[in-house]
């Protein structure tokens, strides 16, 4: 396809003039990369050649292409652009479509080739046999083959039924290809939530970038959802969010369709297994995963105080993007929360030491009395009503663990809860008393693990390098070996002292 209509430059440099922007930051993924120059090239034609001007008396406009995001590419990668001050960023390839913090933002897709009336015979086909109203989905780079997807579904339903009246498409609409910084984005229920329409019974649901509405007295599980795109997050959001409804995958570029997709919904049963797990850790680290994504400030915000709240120690790590060895260097944590994209949030932690959860499942463990019913919520700024956890209401009582077989106790006495800032042997003693098992019983009650960082070095073996010396007093100057590692100065001098 032509890197011009591809990209979008007409539109970009219109983006660019529209808004007076002078310092652009063009976002590019691992894959696009090698039409980075290509496209700043053109664009820089592009605006040059404008009849109008591209600024406000401000000069030309600079463009910088941006590579090797801070977190996952799908976001707007704010942190990079403020290293160059940028105006706005461009944002190429495939997109969460999360709103921004700070800087406005235009998605451009890409444009993937497809077949529209080999997508639509499919689409009929399984229409036929659903018995159910289909809602088509598909990922953003198949957007702008909608139109003649709907064309052609229409043409093939006149085909094998005479008529369109027989079966039922309803198709999701793209929500925005702009994105300003977010001022209202402590909203609650954008997956489920009320539209905003006359009709009060009407829903609207949001995933990935797509909206759609769920006229009154109807569920989303009264639909079949037939998806257009690759196994990418995109898929598995839904996949994992919509998981009561049957669902059918068409690749547009193999030509074909699939349904069997009990590989990923066998990731809900190990997902509610780390939730499982995660209720018996004592001390939590908390994932920094966007420093762009509206919002993520708040949850943050809300994970602490729900950690709080379950008598666990809390610590906020920022590291990029997460990986084995990074969080090996935090062994005191039992569990990480993951503060992310919904299209970046699950992480397959089975490489890693401690179990990394996402804020939904953070909910479900640590707020008691939390039942899991089934539903799974991807996006963190559709929980932050939920999250909201009065310490006060939540029971201080033992519970039950699954995992240990035994009563478990939250919350400690004020007499045995220790402060980082203790040290010495009274941390010591703290410790060798509160992680003791007590009892045969098989309900036996558990005291718990070390409730924070000062308390598991103290219970650690190896604590670091001692230094024996009680002197004060500078020690004298020592000059040390010289040479190469195969032979230093003075193991040379020995060797030919020995003749060698």
């Amino acid at each position: 396809m032509d890197l011009e209509l591809n990209y979008e430059i007409i539109r970009v440099a219109n983006f660019i003039r529209s808004g007076n922007f002078t310092r652009v930051a063009l976002q590019f993924p691992d894959e696009l990369l090698k039409d980075s120059t290509k496209v700043v090239s053109a664009l820089r034609e592009k605006l040059r050649s404008s009849e109008q001007p591209c600024t406000q008396g401000n000069g030309d406009v600079k463009l910088y292409a941006m590579a090797d995001t801070t977190y996952g590419s799908c976001c707007v990668d704010e942190v990079g652009a403020s290293h160059i001050n940028a105006d706005c960023v461009i944002h190429f390839g495939h997109t969460c479509l999360s709103p921004t913090s700070n800087l406005p933002a235009l998605f451009i897709f890409g444009k993937s080739l497809i077949s529209a009336s080999t997508c639509a015979k499919s689409i009929c086909s399984f229409a036929l046999t659903s018995g159910k109203p289909i809602l088509i989905l598909f990922g953003l780079e198949y957007a702008h083959a909608i139109d003649d997807i709907k064309e052609s579904a229409v043409a093939e339903s006149i085909n094998l039924c005479g008529s369109t009246s027989q079966l039922q498409l309803h198709y999701a609409d793209v929500m925005c290809s702009v994105v300003n910084p977010s001022e209202g984005h402590l909203r609650v229920g954008s997956c489920a939530g009320h539209d905003g329409s006359d009709n009060a019974a009407d829903k609207r649901y949001s995933i990935g970038g797509l909206t759609w509405s769920v006229s009154g007295g109807q569920k989303i599980e009264d639909y079949s959802l037939f998806w257009i795109g690759s196994d990418n997050p995109a898929f598995a959001n839904v996949v994992l969010t919509f998981n009561g409804c049957e669902i059918v995958r068409y690749d547009a570029t193999e030509d074909y369709t699939m349904t069997d997709f009990s590989q990923q919904r066998r990731i809900l049963k190990r997902r509610y297994y780390l939730v499982e797990k995660a209720k018996d850790a004592g001390i939590v680290g908390i994932l920094v995963g966007t420093l762009g994504v509206a919002g993520y400030l708040h949850m943050i915000h809300q994970m602490k105080e729900l950690i709080t709240a379950a008598g666990k120690k809390a610590y906020t790590l920022v590291m990029g993007r997460p990986n084995p060895a990074k969080l090996a260097n935090f062994p005191e944590c039992d569990v990480f929360i993951y503060v992310s994209c919904a299209q970046t949030a699950l992480l397959d932690s089975k490489e890693f030491l401690a179990p990394v959860i996402t804020p939904f499942e953070a909910l479900l463990a640590f707020n008691r009395g939390s039942q899991w019913t089934g539903a799974y919520v991807m996006e963190f700024r559709d929980l932050f009503a939920s999250a909201a956890v009065d310490s006060k209401t939540q029971s201080k009582e033992a519970r039950f663990s699954f995992l240990q077989g035994g009563y478990v106790e939250d919350f400690d006495s004020q007499e045995n809860r220790v402060d980082d800032k203790d040290e010495g042997l009274a941390l010591a003693n703290v410790i060798d008393k509160d992680l003791q098992v007590t009892g045969k019983d098989p309900h036996y009650l558990i005291k718990g693990r070390a409730k924070s960082g000062a308390e598991f070095l103290a219970a650690r073996s190896f604590q670091g390098l001692d230094i024996h010396s009680k002197s004060s007093l500078p020690e004298p100057v020592f000059i040390g070996r010289t040479g190469k590692a195969s032979g230093y100065a003075d193991e040379a001098s020995k060797l030919q002292a020995h003749g060698r």
